[in-house]
């Protein structure tokens, strides 16, 4: 048989096969699911969410959740190199492998995502613009949090974040949720930043329901400087940046002075700035510190310095060495390494955590999405921690037998 005679006839075989599904369902609104059943996304397919989460508009849903993670695309407020504003969309991108079906991990024992915790992306923060295009029709647009006016938007990063905290929670959950000052459990609340500016109108936002916030501060950079340090700051809202927040919070009595950085290694103006920090409420673990008193030491540093008081986890991810996490706005080298940073996290289990942030990631610095893939991966830590940590009993585990003990 002639070449191209056998080509025509495997053509054959193939169209019969192809049409014999579509014709056989020619006009029947279920024909895919005839054919193929439901659809599953793989890991590099679907409408990004963190770890493939349901989406829910929590801003305006008064639907309850457990856990809600929701983005602040926000860079407005640095001092070096902007792109945090699309942090967000990199850490969803970065979670594409962590999912129901591929999200049990070995130290904890458990699945964030499994459907026993009612947890949900809420998307980005955006606000509603009427756009009046005639006298009859009104059209409604979302836009993100503006990039043009920094006192309106963090206007709208308190309010969204205060909506979020004030939703009901999903009773019968297993979980003994963060309780305020009225005596009501609220949802605990992860957001994507956006630079660290964003934790400013956060702990506004927190306070309102706990009072002072001890805040543990993971970072390469105290962020306690005042605004006399930057000449550009003439104006009170230029005042509020990404290094000068936790001074601005502390101005307003949103900060507990038993607060704590790990992970500080930048360059100082002086010893001066030392004393300021301690002013501010901080207390100082260093980068270096690892190598002499290793991850425990460092966890029970921590332990010892918040104790049991309203805590506030705030992670800029420039707390990692730029080898491991290069998308950042102002990296600092001598960093700790992806896996000692999962560690300590591991070892908060037990504080009393209400709220967290990872922020500062920068996707445009990035390389092979390495900093987006160790941001998903630090979140998926933290929505464990607190799971785990928060359980009024023991959750079942989808593999048959104890969950191992949690330590160091």
């Amino acid at each position: 048989m002639k070449t191209q005679h056998k080509h025509a006839l495997l053509f054959s075989i193939i169209s019969c096969a192809y049409f014999g599904v579509t014709e056989a369902s020619n006009g029947d609104a279920t024909k895919w699911m005839e054919a193929y059943g439901t659809p599953h996304d793989m890991a590099f397919s679907g409408i990004v969410t963190f770890a493939h989460l349901p989406n829910a508009p929590c801003l305006i849903s008064q639907t309850p959740f457990d856990i809600g993670i929701i983005g602040f695309p926000f860079d407005t407020a640095v001092s070096y190199r902007p792109g945090a504003r699309f942090g967000p969309k990199g850490i969803r991108d970065g979670s594409r492998r962590l999912r129901a079906s591929n999200g049990w991990s070995l130290h904890w024992g458990m699945n964030p995502y499994d459907g026993l915790i009612s947890i949900v992306d809420c998307g980005d923060v955006s606000i509603l613009l009427a756009l009046i295009v005639s006298t009859i029709t009104d059209m409604w647009t979302q836009v993100p949090i503006t990039p043009y006016d920094n006192a309106l938007a963090l206007q709208e990063m308190e309010v969204a974040y205060e909506t979020m905290i004030n939703r009901p929670t999903v009773p019968g959950h297993g979980l003994s949720f963060p309780r305020g000052i009225d005596g009501k459990p609220h949802p605990f609340v992860l957001t994507l930043g956006g630079d660290h500016t964003i934790v400013y109108p956060i702990l506004r936002s927190l306070f309102k329901r706990h009072g002072p916030i001890t805040v543990l501060h993971f970072d390469s950079h105290i962020d306690t400087w005042s605004p006399g340090k930057i000449p550009t700051s003439t104006s009170l809202i230029s005042q509020i940046t990404h290094g000068t927040m936790f001074w601005k919070a502390s101005t307003e009595g949103l900060i507990a002075n038993n607060s704590i950085h790990a992970g500080i290694r930048s360059k100082f103006a002086g010893p001066w700035d030392l004393d300021h920090d301690t002013a501010v409420g901080f207390e100082m673990v260093t980068a270096d510190e690892i190598d002499d008193v290793g991850v425990e030491g460092i966890v029970q540093r921590i332990h010892h310095r918040v104790g049991n008081d309203p805590l506030y986890l705030s992670i800029d991810i420039d707390v990692i060495d730029p080898a491991f996490a290069p998308g950042t706005g102002t990296p600092e080298p001598g960093g700790w390494t992806t896996r000692e940073m999962k560690r300590l996290l591991r070892g908060l289990q037990g504080l009393n955590i209400v709220g967290g942030d990872i922020v500062e990631v920068s996707p445009a610095y990035d390389t092979a999405d390495i900093t987006g893939i160790a941001a998903a991966d630090l979140v998926h830590e933290i929505l464990s921690l607190f799971i785990v940590g928060n359980k009024e009993s023991r959750l079942k585990s989808r593999i048959p037998g104890e969950r191992p003990h949690i330590e160091l």
